[in-house]
């Protein structure tokens, strides 16, 4: 199969982002490259790929309206590229904003909704071009969605081994507790803070700021003020580093405020044997099995007070069971179906 992937235009596809659309690209991109299909990526200067890369301009500084209308025709105009160029059987969209550049009616279209459907523009669940279609990666997802013709069943998302292969134990954990990801305010990672200062446990948060102002403000006020001796940010965390923060912590915490569609970072954990603290927001109850991989909480209080509960849970069980249901092979081979099925329509 030769399959056209657009990311989100205005952040670059890497083995080290914190965007969780850009890490699932990222590894079909991968997979797609290793079992002898053909992976075309469009996406911004600065984009890693093992398949082959047409770079759009990296966006210019600032969010303005005609920002964004210069790199959506940016992304247009590489597309129409890529169409001459490649022929591809199927492109898949990842980008929230994909309808500003969704091509004209020819090759089929399927684009997978990484965000909550809350913050689609409602054309998204009523798009006349024909041979185009959406689904979503979690079931909570899917069930906040409007209905759609063209809705198809959700994939649920799935992370890399991230020991691959490394001897997995009890040895060497700390007793602190870490968060990574994207800092911005719906990721609530003051409330991360918080909770470890109550629960009497060094903290690590890792993760990118992106330079939109919101994001900015927010490192700024209400995270670099909290570190400290007992609190820390380390920046931006690489596969190995990742998996060095997370094999060593007593737990992972997730404070978002925002209806999570899934939580890669919490799946990664589970993969590390390390428990997850997490507020049971969106998707998140169908990720952590509360009381044995980690445990749901409804506020900063309850947070502080199961972080050290993690103590009891069985690192073995989280680990098990997290290669069991988040195995990047299996999300895989379920995006490999769907695209035999809509290159077969």
């Amino acid at each position: 199969m030769k399959i056209l992937s657009v990311a989100y235009p205005f952040a670059p596809v890497r083995g080290d982002t914190a965007g969780g659309a850009e890490q699932v690209l990222f590894l079909l991109d991968q997979e797609l490259s290793r079992s002898g299909h053909q992976s075309y990526v469009i996406a911004c200067e600065g984009s890693e790929v093992c398949g082959e890369l047409l770079a759009t301009p990296f966006p210019e500084s600032g969010s303005d309206f005609e920002v964004r209308r210069r790199t959506w025709a940016n992304c247009r105009n590489a597309i129409a590229a890529g169409l001459e160029r490649w022929k591809p059987d199927l492109i898949h969209l990842h980008g929230i904003d994909f309808l500003k550049y969704l091509p004209p009616a020819g090759v089929p279209a399927v684009a997978t909704l990484h965000l909550p459907p809350s913050w689609y523009e409602a054309g998204v669940f009523a798009i006349a071009r024909p041979g185009t279609w959406i689904h979503c990666v979690s079931r909570s997802q899917e069930e906040a969605c409007p209905e759609a013709a063209n809705l198809l069943p959700f994939i649920g998302n799935g992370v890399p081994d991230l020991l691959n292969g490394l001897p997995f134990g009890n040895n060497g954990r700390r007793e602190w507790a870490v968060s990574l990801g994207r800092i911005c305010p719906e990721k609530g990672y003051h409330f991360a803070f918080t909770a470890s200062e109550q629960a009497g446990v060094p903290f690590l948060l890792a993760g990118q700021v992106y330079g939109y102002e919101a994001h900015q403000k927010y490192f700024a006020q209400e995270i670099l003020p909290r570190c400290g001796r007992t609190a820390r940010f380390v920046g931006t965390a690489g596969p190995q580093a990742k998996r060095r923060l997370l094999t060593a912590a007593k737990c992972l915490l997730v404070p978002s405020l925002a209806p999570e569609t899934s939580s890669l970072v919490a799946m990664e954990a589970g993969m590390c044997g390390t428990p997850v603290v997490a507020f049971r927001s969106g998707a998140l109850p169908e990720v952590v099995q509360d009381g044995v991989t980690g445990f749901l909480v409804d506020d900063v209080q309850q947070m502080a007070e199961a972080i050290p509960e993690c103590s009891r849970l069985d690192p073995h069980s989280c680990r098990s069971s997290a290669l069991a249901r988040f195995s990047a092979v299996r999300m895989f081979s379920d995006y490999l179906l769907m695209y035999e099925s809509l290159i077969g329509r």
